[in-house]
C-alpha cells in the first residue's frame, strides 16, 4: 500500500493554500516556544473568532445554544475550548487532543551562581532529550516570576536580533580525546547543563573593597567583592526586570533554541523549528476548531501540558481539568447529570493529535519501511504506540479506523498508518490512553517529524496541511459513534 507524496497531487490552487497555512504556523512557531505563550496566544484568537471564557458564561449564567463557542484555561499552561453542537452531547464529543509542553531546560530554584568568572543558571532538563545537543547552540529565556505580592515579571530574552543569546559550554575538540570515548548517554551530564549568562564583573567602589578585604561587616559589600560577576548578573535583572535573588524561588523559566522557524529546503518545501512536537499537531487543531462554526456533536480541541512528562500535575491530561470544564458546560448547555456526563465521554471520539517519527534513510535500520510515517505523505495514523509488546499503549479499534478511512478518503485527505520505528528498538506514548479510560474511541493522529525531540526538528509543510484539513474534516462529521 504504497502512499503519493503529497505534492504530486496538489493543483496550483491547493499548493497555494498549503505554504499559506504552512507560513502561518511557522510565524505560531517562532512567536510561541513554552506553554504559557501558547495559551496566551489561542485565548486571544479564540476571544478574536467569538468564543466566551467559561468562567465568565458561568457568572452570567450563560444558557449555551448550538453554535456557542467558550474556552477555559488551567493554570496558564492548558486550554479547552468546546464548540456547541445541534445534537445532545449524550451522543458523544469530536475531540482533537494535543499537548503544548516540549523537551527543553528548566532553571532551578536556586540557580544563580559564580564559578571561576562566569555566572550561571543551574538548570533541569525537561522531557527526553539528547543531553548533547543542547550545548554550543544559542539558547532563549522565556517564563515569568511572580513575587511574593502576586505581581508577574514576564521575561523573553534572546529572540529578538538585539537581545543578548545564551549558552551551555562544551569542550573543545582539543582537549576531548577522553570526552570522545564516552557514550553519548553520557558525554553531557545533567549536571553540566547549566547556562552561561554573563562573564562582566560589577565595578566595585574600591573603598568597598577594601573594607571587604579588612573583615567588614557589610555582607553584600563582601560578597560583591567575592562573586563580582554573579552581583553584576543579580544588579542587571534589579534595574532592568525589578527582580531580587529570592524571586527565582517563584519563577518559572524554560530555556529554548533562540531564533525563529526557518523554511527549509530549495525548494521551501519544510520548516525546521523548535517545539513542533507537539506545536506541529496542536496548532492545526486549534484552527480547526475556529473553523468548525456550526457542528453537529459538540467539538472540542484540547491542548495540555505535561504530556513530555507523562501527561502529571495538575496541567496535565491526567488532572480531572477537563472533565471539570465538560461538566459546566453540559451545565450551562441545560444538559448536565453525572450519569449524562459519563454517557457523553463514553460515546465520545477522539484523535490523540501527536506526532509520528519519521522515517530517516540515514538510520534505516531502526524502521521498518512499510509501517514508517515518510514525509511528504499524508497526516500519520498510529493504530497503537506504546513500546515492544505495546506496552503503555492505547490502541485503536478497527471499526473507528474504518470510519475515519470513510471520511477521510471521501474528503480527498492524504493520510498514511505508522509504527514508532521496529518493535523491538523503543518507543513512545501519548495522550492517547488516558482519554481511552472514559471507554471513548481513541486513535493517535498528527505529522510526521524528523529529529523529534532535538532543539530543531523538521517537518513537511504539506503533511501540517493535510493535518489541518483532517482535522476539520473530523470535527464536522456527524456520524461518530462508539
Amino acid at each position: 500500500m504504497e502512499r503519493k507524496n503529497v505534492w504530486s497531487t496538489y493543483d496550483p490552487a491547493a499548493k497555494e493554500a498549503c505554504y499559506t497555512f504552512a507560513e502561518e504556523y511557522r510565524q505560531f512557531l517562532s512567536s510561541n516556544k513554552t506553554e504559557r505563550e501558547c495559551v496566551d496566544t489561542f485565548v486571544n484568537e479564540a476571544e478574536k473568532a467569538g468564543f466566551v471564557e467559561l468562567g465568565r458564561a458561568i457568572e452570567e449564567n450563560r444558557a449555551l445554544s448550538p453554535g456557542d463557542g467558550v474556552y477555559q484555561v488551567w493554570m496558564n499552561k492548558s486550554i479547552a475550548l468546546f464548540r456547541i453542537g445541534t445534537e445532545p452531547m449524550e451522543n458523544g464529543l469530536n475531540i482533537l487532543g494535543a499537548h503544548i509542553d516540549s523537551p527543553r531546560m528548566d532553571v532551578k530554584q536556586n540557580p544563580v551562581y559564580e564559578s571561576d568568572g562566569y555566572a550561571y543558571l543551574d538548570t533541569h532538563y525537561y522531557g527526553g532529550i539528547k543531553k548533547y545537543q543542547f550545548v554550543a547552540l544559542p539558547l532563549s529565556l522565556h517564563g515569568v516570576f511572580v513575587k511574593k505580592d502576586g505581581e508577574t515579571v514576564i521575561l523573553n530574552v534572546g529572540e529578538d536580533e538585539d537581545d543578548p543569546v545564551f549558552f551551555v559550554s562544551d569542550l573543545l575538540i582539543h582537549l576531548a580525546q577522553d570526552q570522545m570515548q564516552k557514550s553519548a548517554a553520557t558525554v553531557i551530564e545533567g549536571e553540566a547543563l547549566d547556562l552561561i549568562v554573563g562573564n562582566q564583573p560589577i565595578v566595585i567602589d574600591e573603598t568597598a573593597k577594601a573594607d571587604a578585604a579588612e573583615g567588614s561587616e557589610k555582607k553584600e559589600e563582601k560578597e560583591a567583592a567575592k562573586e563580582a560577576v554573579k552581583a553584576a548578573l543579580l544588579e542587571i535583572l534589579k534595574r532592568d526586570y525589578g527582580i531580587e535573588e529570592e524571586d527565582f524561588i517563584s519563577a518559572e523559566l524554560e530555556i529554548v533554541p533562540a531564533g525563529k522557524a526557518r523554511d527549509a529546503g530549495f525548494d521551501r518545501s519544510m520548516i525546521l523549528g523548535y517545539g513542533q512536537d507537539d506545536r506541529v499537531c496542536a496548532y492545526p487543531s486549534f484552527r480547526a476548531i475556529l473553523e468548525t462554526p456550526a457542528p453537529a456533536r459538540t467539538s472540542i480541541c484540547l491542548l495540555v501540558d505535561k504530556e513530555e512528562i507523562g501527561s502529571v500535575g495538575a496541567t496535565g491530561m491526567q488532572s480531572r481539568f477537563f472533565e471539570n470544564a465538560l461538566a459546566e458546560v453540559m451545565n450551562l448547555a441545560g444538559q448536565y447529570s453525572d450519569l449524562a456526563m459519563r454517557r457523553t465521554l463514553a460515546n465520545s471520539c477522539m484523535l490523540s493529535s501527536d506526532v509520528s517519527s519519521a522515517y530517516d534513510p540515514h538510520w534505516a535500520e531502526c524502521f521498518e519501511t512499510r509501517n514508517t510515517a515518510h514525509l511528504s505523505k499524508g497526516m500519520v495514523f498510529n493504530k497503537f504506540t506504546g513500546s515492544r509488546g505495546k506496552s503503555g499503549s492505547n490502541d485503536a479499534n478497527a471499526e473507528y479506523i474504518a470510519h475515519l478511512r470513510s471520511i477521510f478518503e471521501k474528503e480527498g485527505v492524504a493520510y498514511q498508518t505508522a509504527e514508532l520505528g521496529k518493535v523491538d528498538v523503543g518507543g513512545g506514548g501519548t495522550i492517547a490512553y488516558i482519554l481511552a479510560l472514559y471507554g471513548m474511541n481513541v486513535i493517535d493522529s498528527g505529522v510526521p517529524v524528523l529529529n523529534m525531540h532535538a532543539p530543531f526538528e523538521a517537518t513537511s509543510k504539506a503533511d501540517i496541511y493535510e493535518a489541518f484539513r483532517g482535522y476539520k474534516v473530523f470535527l464536522r462529521d456527524a456520524d461518530m459513534k462508539n
